[in-house]
């Protein structure tokens, strides 16, 4: 996308410590705890990215994730963040964790007291304390909430190594750390823990590898304390919704949106409504390279492994994205030189992740916004086009054909809807690709209305739908999203979702309508330059998950 500033429960066969498959659970508080209780034993960790669960504890592997600038550069370090696993619910206790085999580069317990959001790729750190032992000491960092980067760092301590036994406690507004049985030293807490929950996070120095082996935590004094399982991934149908009917119209589509993982797990009212309203999701940035292959030979499914199964869960569609694309690129992959080996990477990056995912998503995008905005060409500046030319779109196709010969496979684009150069460069594209044989099944038309000038004629964007349907492709509305200019009736969105939702519903070889997310709490047109984020309005539902008028409008047109 352009980027602007403004199963039932849970999979079977889930591995859990000391237990067999994951179950569901209740996404209702747990008992209070009047003694130390196990955060291991029972408890899915197999979910977390960079871990592997057994009956010995959690062996955790260093990913070393970041999500860079447009530009390729500048990584912001993305750790992993266990949203299917246990939580606690209370201010005061005492966390104890075994960490074995310590690293030099370091072993980390990471709480956090609410998931990190990522907007437009963008993540917003929440308030958290990470304690750790690297290079023979403990190091404890902390975050407010209000930037991206530690208010505090400290070391304690020296020569920890082998196992080391940490136990943090939290009283009022301190947070203890003790190593070994020693007291070493006293932080201040600057919030992390007056929200009243906790999520953990496991993280390893770069190529470091370390295994949890005990983790358990005490209440402190009176103060109520709970140990909380992730919530069941199936969600009740309402009685009507977007998805029925939709279902129900004499040419049936899909209604989709994209998703993002961590608020799922954790927002309610988020899960309930994707899963209630959207018969198709596409992940928003689980399946991008930059958070699904962040080093060489490090693959982290987790994440997208989630979405698969609570779509899987609520019977919904896969729309999976992306797979090549010049942007969303972790510096590793920018890195490589040599034409020859810029292929291989390519190849190798499609087969391992449509091949992972083979049998279990419907579609992919599998060439992200090829076309240049206004040399009426395809990007020259894209690190594929330099290696391989136009053939590494052949390429591409053929790769994701054969790691996944069930799934269909898109071109996705965005400003092909209103007419010029971008789109009649793109018609030509997708003429030349055909002639040659390659296996494209359709086409994405985005559809970001940003501005007043993106607003294209419906009569543009159906004749523009309909040549490509005229090509043997199908279509379909990729991230519809409308931004509501100041000062502007909520009525004009309501009606540009209607009317772009009744093109995909008239137009044969249209085959969903999906939105980019669909609520601006978790928007990408929010303004992210500040923390926490504000808000933008280009979504169906508002920042407090409250239906639109759009909503109706779109209920309208499915009638």
């Amino acid at each position: 996308m352009r980027r602007v500033t403004l199963v039932t429960a849970i999979a079977t066969g889930a591995l859990l410590l000391g237990a067999g498959a994951v179950t569901a659970h209740a996404a209702t508080s747990g008992p209070t705890i009047l003694a130390t209780t196990d955060l291991l034993a029972g408890r899915d960790w197999s979910h977390l990215a960079g871990a592997t669960s057994s009956a010995a504890g959690v062996q955790v592997t260093g990913i070393n994730r970041g999500i860079v600038d447009t530009d390729g550069k500048n990584p912001q370090a993305d750790p992993p963040i266990n949203i299917r696993g246990p939580r606690l619910e209370g201010k005061d206790f005492q966390v104890s964790a075994t960490l074995a085999s310590v690293p030099s580069a370091g072993a980390f317990l990471r709480l956090y007291n609410a998931v990190p959001i990522v907007y437009d790729e963008v993540r917003q750190e929440p308030a958290s304390v990470r304690v750790g032992v690297t290079g023979g000491k403990v190091e404890v960092k902390v975050w407010n909430g209000k930037s991206v980067n530690p208010t505090s760092t400290n070391t304690f301590g020296s020569g920890l190594t082998g196992t080391v036994n940490l136990v943090i406690s939290t009283s009022g507004s301190s947070i203890a750390v003790t190593a070994n049985g020693t007291k070493v030293g006293t932080v201040s807490d600057p919030g992390v823990f007056t929200s009243g929950t906790v999520f953990f996070g496991l993280e390893a120095g770069t190529n470091a590898t370390w295994t949890l082996t005990k983790l358990s935590v005490d209440p402190v004094g009176t103060a109520a304390l709970s140990v909380v399982n992730a919530p069941s991934l199936g969600v009740t149908q309402p009685s009507d919704s977007l998805r029925k009917r939709a279902a129900a119209l004499s040419r049936k589509i899909d209604i989709g949106t994209a998703i993002a993982s961590n608020p799922l797990l954790s927002d309610t009212t988020y899960r309930n409504t994707a899963g209630g309203q959207f018969s198709m999701l596409t992940p928003e940035n689980d399946m991008k390279p930059q958070f699904v292959h962040p080093q060489p030979n490090v693959y982290t499914f987790a994440d997208g492994d989630t979405l698969v199964d609570f779509a899987n869960a609520n019977g919904m569609k896969v729309h999976a994205h992306t797979l090549v694309w010049n942007e969303a690129l972790p510096t590793w992959m920018r890195s490589v030189t040599g034409n020859a080996n810029i292929q291989k990477m390519m190849t190798d990056h499609i087969s391992t992740v449509a091949g992972h995912f083979r049998g279990r998503v419907a579609e992919w995008d599998v060439i992200n916004e090829p076309i240049s905005d206004d040399a009426g060409e395809v990007r020259h500046e894209s690190p594929w086009f330099k290696a391989m030319g136009e053939q590494y779109i052949d390429i591409a196709f053929k790769a994701a054909r054969a790691a996944d010969p069930n799934a269909k496979l898109f071109l996705n684009e965005y400003g092909i809807e209103n007419s010029g150069q971008k789109w009649d460069t793109l018609l030509a594209l997708l003429k030349r690709l055909k002639s040659r044989g390659v296996p494209i099944d359709g086409v994405g038309f985005q559809t970001h209305e940003y501005e007043k000038a993106d607003r294209t004629p419906v009569a543009t964007q159906k004749a523009h739908m309909q040549a490509v349907v005229a090509l043997g492709l199908q279509v379909r509305m990729s991230e519809t999203d409308v931004v509501q200019q100041s000062g502007e009736s909520a009525s004009v969105q309501a009606k540009e979702f209607a009317d772009k939702l009744k093109l995909c519903r008239d137009v044969t070889g249209c085959t969903s309508f999906s939105t980019w997310g669909f609520t601006d709490k978790y928007g990408s047109t929010a303004n992210t330059d500040v923390q926490p984020a504000q808000p933008g309005n280009a979504l169906p539902w508002d920042s407090s998950i409250k239906p639109k008028s759009a909503v109706a409008s779109m209920l309208s047109v499915l009638s």
